[in-house]
């Protein structure tokens, strides 16, 4: 039986780190201030600096560490890590949320915005994962990397084919990576957000036909924001999930069951 005061530690994050890529609007800045109010301190990984991220996790009282690199390039994800550690410590949680993505027909869709995409949402979080996870097993860490999924982890879109296969990507990379580092008492596991009112999603919310066919597809009859992953997140991210790995939570207002 869980007592009430273990009931409270099972969520308590107090002394941990999070290292949080895509952290500077959106879904990657509620998940990192979800974290920081749990009692993490942040590492964050942007391509440009995020003020108002800053702003919001320092008035919570935890650190804040923001480190501008742009992961559509070629980069030193191990360099990433340690710059990190040196400043905080050490990295108990990683949050792959970086991600972009690119509209055009099929048939029109380039190679360069292919490679963008692949590069940033399915490569980084990649490279990112396996030198945190270095860290994690070397410092006999239970770590934890959540990676952010999509509901075009289960189905195919409409004119973004880069996005959709980065995104069934995530799905079975992050079953491979859980199954390598169970032994080493580190989860990995995804979130998989419906339609979120997100800067990705302020083309599909302008356009008055798909918005209208979206939001009557959700039987929750609204798109999310970001405050509805906060309790997904910090239950990935916390003690509570030490026996489930390898799995992607949906979190779509009943999309999927639609």
């Amino acid at each position: 039986m869980i007592r009430g005061c273990e009931l409270n530690t099972l969520f308590d994050l107090s002394g941990k780190v999070a290292l949080v890529s895509g952290a500077r609007t959106g879904l990657g800045q509620g998940m990192a201030l979800a974290l920081a109010r749990a009692g993490a301190n942040i590492a964050a990984l942007g391509s440009s600096p995020m003020p108002e991220t800053a702003k919001a996790i320092t008035q919570t009282g935890r650190l804040f560490l923001n480190l501008e690199v742009d992961l559509s390039k070629k980069f030193d994800a191990k360099g990433v890590i340690e710059s990190f550690l040196s400043a905080l410590g050490g990295i108990d949680i990683l949050v792959n949320n970086a991600g972009i993505i690119r509209r055009a027909d099929l048939l029109d869709h380039s190679e360069e915005d292919w490679d963008d995409v692949i590069d940033v949402n399915l490569k980084s979080t990649f490279l990112l994962s396996q030198a945190a996870a270095r860290h994690m097993v070397e410092t006999k860490r239970p770590g934890r990397i959540i990676n952010v999924a999509s509901m075009l982890s289960y189905q195919g879109g409409i004119r973004v084919p880069a996005y959709t296969a980065s995104k069934h990507g995530i799905a079975g990379l992050t079953k491979a990576m859980a199954n390598e580092l169970a032994p080493h008492g580190i989860t990995v596991n995804a979130i998989a957000p419906g339609y979120m009112e997100t800067d990705n999603t302020e083309a599909l919310r302008n356009d008055q036909v798909r918005n209208a066919q979206i939001s009557a597809r959700i039987p929750m009859g609204r798109w999310g924001t970001p405050d509805d992953l906060a309790t997904a997140v910090l239950f990935l991210a916390s003690p509570a999930s030490s026996y489930v790995t390898g799995i992607t939570v949906p979190v779509d207002g009943g999309w999927l069951v639609r």
